[in-house]
Formats: C-alpha cells, sequence, structure tokens
C-alpha cells in the first residue's frame, strides 16, 4: 500500500516549526530529509524515524516497524499532534547521522 499526499501533507505541517525539511518519493513512499540528511519516511502511512540513540531516548516506548520488507527496522513516530517535541526530536537526531553520500558522476 503507497502512502497517501494527504498524510505527506500532515506530517510536514506537523513538522513546520523547523527549517530544511524536505522530501522525496520513493517507490510510492516517503523519505523525510533534515538539513540534507535522511531523518525517516513515511511508509504505508506511517512516519518513522531511524533508530538513533537520541530517538530512542525521546521515544523509549515507541514501537519498532519495518518500513518494506528487507529493510531495517526503525522508530514509529506516534506523538504526531507535538510540534515542539516532534522540532526537538529532530534536532536531537541530526547531529547522531551520517551525512549525504556523494554520487559519482557519470562520464
Amino acid at each position: 500500500m503507497a502512502s497517501s499526499r494527504e498524510y505527506l501533507d500532515f506530517v510536514l505541517e506537523q513538522l513546520s516549526k523547523l527549517d530544511d525539511v524536505s522530501h522525496r518519493a520513493m517507490m510510492g513512499e516517503y523519505i523525510i530529509y533534515y538539513q540534507g540528511k535522511v531523518i525517516g519516511g513515511i511508509y504505508d502511512d506511517r512516519f518513522l524515524v531511524k533508530q538513533t540513540k537520541s530517538a530512542k531516548e525521546l521515544m523509549p516506548d515507541a514501537a519498532l516497524e519495518l518500513p518494506y520488507e528487507g529493510a531495517k527496522e526503525m522508530l514509529l513516530v506516534d506523538n504526531l499532534d507535538d510540534k515542539e517535541f516532534l522540532a526537538a526530536l529532530f534536532n536531537a537526531m541530526v547531529n547522531e547521522l551520517p551525512a549525504p553520500k556523494k554520487r559519482k558522476s557519470k562520464r
């Protein structure tokens, strides 16, 4: 099941306290970026984030879910109504995430 554009729009609105949030559609789902880093995504209308130390500390009871078959488990964000919490979560996580990989140019 692909994620809906309406759910993406809702999540992006909840992240509106943050600058530099972007997204990219990928195979019916959406990857969410913060400051150029992959922080999570929307899979089957569920908002999942990577398992970082700070995310686990801020969401100790979060369910671990698979975004898709064969992927690493991610944390389910179920506190989507709290914009302040989401901003704090993203700001805590961003420094723990790797920088984006450089794409090789084709020549």
